[in-house]
């Protein structure tokens, strides 16, 4: 195989990459959306439903209307019936629902910048725990010295962002929340993976996870409105509702090219896109707290030295 061809097919490995840059670009693009709709109605949770609930619906018209999402439907079905499925594998959904709501709670606060690195920090530790114990589909992975410097990398990134009186008003809770949901999509990712395994297509996943999550996010939204009111009146702008559809594209973009990237191409790609896109989106739209734009690019370039560190095969010569 040619070095300018991507693992598993002739596709050229720069144009794998740049695919795997847009997902990570959707997705920090879609933690803006949804933060800032949550700004715009003065509450997070609600901005929350919104989201996952538009993505359902359009996750539902595909699984209706594709052969795949019919069968895998069948297939959920028939597992949970005869508890082929363990009731585990189906709540994927609330990693989902707590990192679409930390957007809508607190990236219009702290930026998209801090809330990546949160999440990539709370990814690689947690993915080192998971791998460690064997809870993924591809069984126990070995803890390598280099994915440990990763992890200790990706915390260290978090710290630059706390270093300083940027924050110095920010509550605690929204500094934590990222890192929880980074912990959280790491939990999502195996399970999703094992639960794909039962019921033959990653469509159906995703269809189980967005209804998953959308019922626990209207739960929250209705007791967090009881406790303090409606919120706001619904903007008009349409961009801010389109958080749901950005998510549903970049699942299905990273199903689509997984097969051209492999799985660390497309979770380095994805990253990098994603990483830099939070510092120019913080550049031109800046978030009232949060570090500086140095402060911003210093644990930025620290998180993707984690990620390279933690992913990339370090071998000895021989």
């Amino acid at each position: 195989m040619s070095s300018s061809s991507s693992p598993r097919s002739g596709v050229p490995v720069w144009v794998a990459l740049t695919a795997a840059a847009v997902i990570g670009m959707l997705t920090a693009i879609q933690a803006r959306v949804n933060g800032q709709l949550g700004v715009r109605l003065g509450d997070g949770f609600v901005a929350a439903v919104v989201s996952f609930g538009s993505g359902l619906v359009i996750l539902i018209v595909l699984s209706s209307a594709m052969p795949s999402g019919r069968a895998g439907f069948g297939r959920l079905v028939a597992g949970v019936r005869s508890r082929g499925i363990p009731w585990w594998m189906l709540a994927g959904g609330a990693a989902g629902a707590l990192t679409v709501a930390t957007q809508g709670l607190a990236v219009g606060l702290i930026g998209v910048s801090l809330f990546t690195v949160g999440v990539v920090a709370g990814q690689t530790v947690n993915g080192l725990v998971l791998d460690r114990i064997g809870y993924g589909p591809a069984g126990v992975v070995a803890v390598t010295v280099p994915r440990l410097l990763g992890g200790a990398l990706a915390l260290a990134a978090v710290g630059i962002a706390l270093v300083g009186d940027g924050l110095a008003d920010v509550p605690v809770w929204m500094l934590v929340l990222p890192f929880a949901a980074g912990a959280g999509i790491a939990w999502q990712q195996a399970t999703n993976g094992r639960l794909r395994q039962r019921v033959g297509t990653p469509l159906t996943a995703t269809l189980v996870n967005f209804i998953g999550g959308t019922v626990l996010l209207a739960i929250a939204a209705i007791v967090h409105v009881a406790i303090v009111g409606p919120p706001r009146p619904f903007p008009t702008d349409p961009w801010v509702y389109l958080g749901g559809p950005i998510g549903v594209a970049y699942i299905f973009l990273s199903v689509v090219i997984v097969k051209y990237t492999g799985v660390l191409l497309l979770a380095l790609g994805s990253v990098v896109g994603q990483l830099l896109t939070s510092v120019l989106l913080d550049a031109l739209w800046p978030a009232p707290a949060g570090p500086g734009l140095g402060q911003q690019a210093a644990m930025v370039a620290v998180a993707l030295a984690s990620v390279v560190v933690a992913a990339v095969p370090w071998r000895r010569r021989s």
